[in-house]
């Protein structure tokens, strides 16, 4: 990947069970476009039902299957093909599967990219748990990202996974 000018920063963390490496900031490009290339183990959730305000995302699965609940309504999609989680539809997804989930995430118009770096930053390493759940909301509110905690034990039950 090339950039032409300063690239901005770059990350690769790990949140609990989602990793994150940022390929393309909103920074280099007029759309704002960003690109995050995720992985999640089998078996896990990768994140509580949310929903955002100010982005879309479209998610290109590389290898393994996403599974997504958006609006109460369950899919499954395969490598190769696209899944988009609008802006203000309460969603989550994980990987159902027995192999690891590799995907792209597209995020469009903003600067949500820099979620991820800031949210591993102040995790310092540590696990969602009640201790942890004040600072996930806290960076989640700075970015317009509605965040409901309590749906973890439902979804981690209901489909067999951990987070």
């Amino acid at each position: 990947m090339s950039s032409i000018g300063t690239p901005p920063e770059r990350y690769d963390v790990d949140l609990g069970l989602l990793g994150a490496t940022r390929r393309i900031s909103s920074a280099e490009n007029e759309a704002g476009i960003s690109v995050v290339e995720h992985t999640l183990p089998p078996k896990a959730l990768a994140a509580p039902l949310h929903r955002h305000h100010n982005e879309d995302e479209v998610s290109y699965v590389l290898t393994g299957e996403m599974t997504v609940l958006a609006d109460d309504e369950v899919s499954t999609c395969p490598a190769g093909e696209f899944v988009v989680k609008g802006r203000d539809v309460w969603h989550t997804f994980w990987n159902a599967g027995d192999e690891e989930l590799r995907f792209l995430e597209i995020i469009g118009s903003s600067d949500f990219d820099d979620f991820f770096g800031e949210l591993a930053e102040q995790m310092d390493g540590r696990e969602l748990n009640e201790e942890t759940v004040p600072i996930l909301m806290e960076v989640s509110a700075r970015y317009d990202l509605e965040m409901n905690p309590e749906s973890v034990p439902e979804l981690c039950e209901k489909y067999g996974l951990r987070m």
